[in-house]
C-alpha cells in the first residue's frame, strides 16, 4: 500500500470516529431529562457553560486570526534572503508561510470542535445519567460513559483528519507544526482557563458553604454551586480535553519529523516512517472502537473496574493489532517494540497515579488520618506524599524512553524516532482515555442535580458511586497525560535539533557554554513561574467570590433559609471574567519567552532552554496533580463517614487541604503539559526565522 492510500485509510477511520461520536451524541441526547425542576437546575449549568465557552471561543477565534497573519508574514520576510534559513523556507514549499497559516487556523479549529461536541453533550448527559440512576446504576453509567466518549471519539477523530488532510496536500510534515501549534494553543488557554475558573468557584464554595455556614457540597442554598458545577464542565470536559488532543497531535507530528531520517539501513522506507504515526493512530482508533464495547458495569455494580476494564482490553487489542500489522507489512520490529512500551509504560503509570490518590489506598488514608491534628499536618503529609510520587512515574517514563531508544537502534532506525513512536504508542488509546476523564464531571454534575432537585436517597446515592470511580479516573488520567507530554516533548525536542540540521545548525547543547546554561536555568524556571501566576489567578478570582457568597448571605437571610434563591450568574459572571483576564502573562510566557531566548542568546541556548524546561516542568506537573488528588481523596474518604465524618473537625482540616490541592491539580499541574509543548513547538516551528535573525549566534 503506497504512503499516500496509508493517510486515506487514516482520514477514513478518523471520519468514523467522528460519526461514531455524532451518532452516541444523538443517543445520549435521546435519553429521558427528568422533571421541570431537574431541568430547570441543570439548565443554569447549561447556560453558565455556554455562556463562558463563547466568551472563550471568541476571544481565541481573534488572537487565532492574529497569529496566523502573523506566522504568514514571518515566514515571508525579504530579510530572510541572504541566509541558507530563507532557502530552506522555500525549498520545502513555495508557500510554506501561507500554508503553515492555514495549518495554524486549522488546528485551532479542530480542537475548539472536539472540545465544543464534549462540553455540549456533557451538559445534556449531566442530568440524563442523573434520571438514569432512578432505573439503576448501569444505565446512568451507560448514559455517563457515552457522553464521555463522544469527547474522545471527536478529538480523535478531528485529530487524524486534520494532520492527514494537511500531510497530503502539502507533503511537508514541518507545515503540520503549524496544526499542532494551533491546537497546543488553543489547549493551552482552554485548559489554563478552564482550570482558574472551575478552581474559583470550587473554592468559594467550599470554604463558605463547608466550612463557615456548614451546608452540604451541592446544596442549592450556596450562590457558588452552580458555578462549581458548570467549572467542572469547561475545566475537566473541555480543558482537558483540549489538552490531550495537543499532546495527541503534538506526538505524532513530531514522530513524522523525525521519521524523515528514521530508516538508517532502509533509506526506502523512509516515507513510510513519515506517515507511520497517522497508521498507529489508526489503529488505535480500530482498537478504541472495541474497548469501549467492554466498558460496562456488572453484578457487582463497580464502575471503576468497568473503567480500568475498558482501558485494558483497549490496549490489549491494540498491542495485537499492531503485531499483526507488523506480520502483514514488515515494518521494523525495534520500531514496534517503541511502540508497544509505550503503550506499558502508560497503563503502569497510571495505576502508580492510581495508588497515591485512590482513597482505598494507604497514601489518601495516611493524609486522612493526618487530618486529625488540623489543616498544617494535612498538608505537610500532602505535600510529602506527593514528591514522593514522582520517583515511580518519571521511571516509567526513564523506562519507556530507553526501552524505545535501544529496540529501535538495536534494529537499524534512529533511537529519537523510536521514543517519538512510543509516545504516539502511549497515546493511541487516547478515545478510551479520554472516555474516561470526561465520564468524571458528568457524574460529579449528575449528583449535584440528584441532590438540588432533591430525587431521593437512593438516586444520590448511586451517583455518588458513580461520582467516586470518576474521580479516580480523573488522577489516572492526569498521571497519563503527563507522561505521554513527556515522551512528546522529548520527541519534539529532537524534532527542534532535526529542523536546526536542515539548515545547516547543529545543535551543540554544552554546559560549558554560559549561554546553553544561561538558556537552562531561563528554561528551568518558567514551569514554576507559570504555575504561581495560575494559581494566584485562582486565589485572586476565589476571594471575590468568596466575597460575594457572603455578601448575599448578608443581605438575604432568605437564601439560607431556603425561601430565596441566591444569584447563580453573579458567581459564574465572577469566574469567568477572571479567567479570560488571567490568560495574558500564561501566554506570553508559553509563546513570547522561548522566541526571546532564542533571538538574544541563540540556537543553542534555546536548546538549553527547552531541556530546563522540560525537566521541571515533568516534576512540577506530576507533583502537582498527584498532591491535589491526595488531598481531594483524603477530604472525600472523611465525608464517606471515616474520623468522625462531614462536620468533624478532621472534615474541616481535609477540606483546606483540598482547597489547597485544588489549583494543583486542576489547574497549574495539568496545564504544564501544554506549556511544555507549545514552547518546543514554538521553538521548532520558528527555527529557521531564529536561526536567521538571532543574535546569540554572534556572541
Amino acid at each position: 500500500m503506497s504512503n499516500n492510500m496509508w493517510l486515506v485509510f487514516a482520514m477514513g477511520l478518523g471520519v468514523v470516529s467522528l460519526a461514531y461520536a455524532l451518532y452516541l451524541y444523538a443517543w445520549v441526547n435521546r435519553q429521558e431529562a427528568g422533571g421541570p425542576r431537574e431541568q430547570a437546575i441543570a439548565g443554569y449549568i447549561q447556560e453558565g457553560a455556554r455562556a463562558y465557552l463563547a466568551k472563550l471561543y471568541g476571544t481565541l477565534a481573534v488572537l487565532v486570526a492574529v497569529l496566523g497573519v502573523l506566522i504568514a508574514l514571518i515566514f515571508s520576510l525579504d530579510m530572510l534572503e541572504t541566509v541558507q534559513a530563507r532557502q530552506f523556507i522555500l525549498n520545502a514549499h513555495p508557500l510554506r508561510g501561507v500554508w503553515t497559516a492555514v495549518a495554524f487556523v486549522l488546528g485551532a479549529g479542530c480542537s475548539g470542535v472536539a472540545g465544543y461536541l464534549g462540553m455540549s453533550i456533557a451538559v445534556r448527559a449531566n442530568l440524563r445519567s442523573a434520571v438514569a440512576a432512578k432505573l439503576g446504576l448501569n444505565p446512568a453509567f451507560r448514559v455517563a460513559f457515552y457522553a464521555g466518549a463522544v469527547l474522545g471519539l471527536a478529538m480523535v477523530g478531528t485529530a487524524v483528519i486534520g494532520i492527514s488532510a494537511i500531510f497530503l496536500l502539502t507533503g511537508d510534515p514541518e507545515i503540520v507544526l503549524g496544526f499542532s501549534l494551533g491546537a497546543s494553543a488553543m489547549a493551552l488557554l482552554a485548559k489554563a482557563g478552564g482550570g482558574i475558573f472551575t478552581k474559583t468557584a470550587d473554592i468559594a464554595a467550599d470554604l463558605v458553604g463547608k466550612v463557615e455556614v456548614g451546608i452540604p457540597e451541592d446544596d442549592p442554598r450556596n450562590p457558588a454551586v452552580i458555578a462549581d458545577n458548570v467549572g467542572d464542565n469547561v475545566g475537566d470536559v473541555a480543558g482537558m480535553g483540549a489538552d490531550i488532543f495537543d499532546s495527541y497531535v503534538a506526538s505524532a507530528v513530531a514522530a513524522m519529523i523525525l521519521g524523515a531520517t528514521a530508516a538508517r539501513t532502509d533509506p526506502g522506507q523512509t516515507g513510510f516512517y513519515v506517515v507511520f504515526p497517522l497508521v498507529l493512530c489508526a489503529v488505535g482508533m480500530l482498537a478504541s472502537f472495541i474497548g469501549i464495547q467492554f466498558v460496562r458495569v456488572g453484578r457487582n455494580g463497580k464502575p471503576g473496574a468497568a473503567l480500568n476494564r475498558g482501558t485494558v482490553v483497549t490496549c490489549i487489542i491494540f498491542a495485537g493489532l499492531a503485531t499483526l500489522l507488523k506480520l502483514l507489512i514488515g515494518f521494523n520490529t525495534g520500531v514496534l517494540i517503541a511502540t508497544i512500551a509505550g503503550l506499558v509504560i502508560a497503563v503502569l503509570i497510571g495505576f502508580c497515579t492510581d495508588y497515591f490518590t485512590n482513597d482505598e489506598r494507604r497514601p489518601v488514608q495516611q493524609v486522612a488520618a493526618m487530618s486529625k491534628s488540623g489543616s498544617a499536618i494535612t498538608i505537610i503529609t500532602g505535600l510529602s506524599y506527593g514528591l514522593i510520587s514522582i520517583l515511580p512515574s518519571i521511571i516509567g517514563i526513564v523506562g519507556a524512553t530507553l526501552a524505545a531508544y535501544f529496540a529501535a537502534e538495536a534494529f537499524g532506525v534512529s533511537g529519537i524516532y523510536g521514543i517519538g513512536i512510543a509516545a504516539v504508542g502511549m497515546l493511541s488509546i487516547t478515545s478510551v482515555i479520554v472516555s474516561a476523564d470526561a465520564y468524571g464531571p458528568i457524574v460529579d454534575n449528575a449528583k449535584g442535580i440528584a441532590e438540588m432537585s432533591d430525587m431521593g436517597h437512593e438516586v444520590v446515592e448511586r451517583c455518588d458511586t458513580l461520582d467516586s470511580a470518576g474521580n479516580t479516573a480523573k488522577a489516572i488520567t492526569k498521571g497519563f497525560a503527563i507522561s505521554a507530554a513527556a515522551l512528546t516533548v522529548l520527541a519534539l525536542f529532537a524534532a527542534y535539533a532535526e529542523v536546526l540540521a536542515a539548515i545547516g545548525i547543529p545543535l551543540d547543547i554544552d554546559l560549558q557554554k554560559p549561554l546553553v546554561l544561561a538558556g537552562v536555568l531561563l528554561g528551568a524556571t518558567c514551569p514554576p513561574v507559570f504555575s504561581a501566576l495560575l494559581t494566584l489567578a485562582v486565589t485572586k478570582n476565589a476571594f471575590l467570590m468568596i466575597e460575594e457568597i457572603r455578601a448575599q448571605f448578608r443581605a438575604r437571610p432568605g437564601i439560607l433559609k431556603g425561601t430565596e434563591r441566591p444569584d447563580y450568574a453573579r458567581c459564574v459572571s465572577i469566574a469567568s471574567s477572571g479567567a479570560l483576564a488571567s490568560l495574558i502573562l500564561p501566554a506570553v510566557i508559553a509563546v513570547i519567552v522561548p522566541l526571546a531566548v532564542g533571538l538574544l542568546l541563540g540556537t543553542d541556548a534555546l536548546g538549553g532552554f527547552l531541556g530546563g524546561s522540560i525537566f521541571t516542568g515533568v516534576i512540577f506537573a506530576l507533583f502537582m496533580s498527584n498532591a491535589g488528588g491526595l488531598w481531594d481523596n483524603g477530604k472525600k474518604y472523611i465525608e464517606a463517614g471515616h474520623h468522625g465524618g462531614p462536620g468533624s473537625e478532621a472534615h474541616k482540616a481535609a477540606v483546606v487541604g483540598d482547597t489547597v490541592g485544588d489549583p494543583f491539580k486542576d489547574t497549574a499541574g495539568p496545564s504544564i503539559n501544554t506549556l511544555i509543548t507549545v514552547m518546543s513547538l514554538v521553538s521548532s516551528l520558528f527555527a529557521p526565522v531564529i536561526a536567521a535573525l538571532t543574535l546569540g549566534n554572534f556572541l
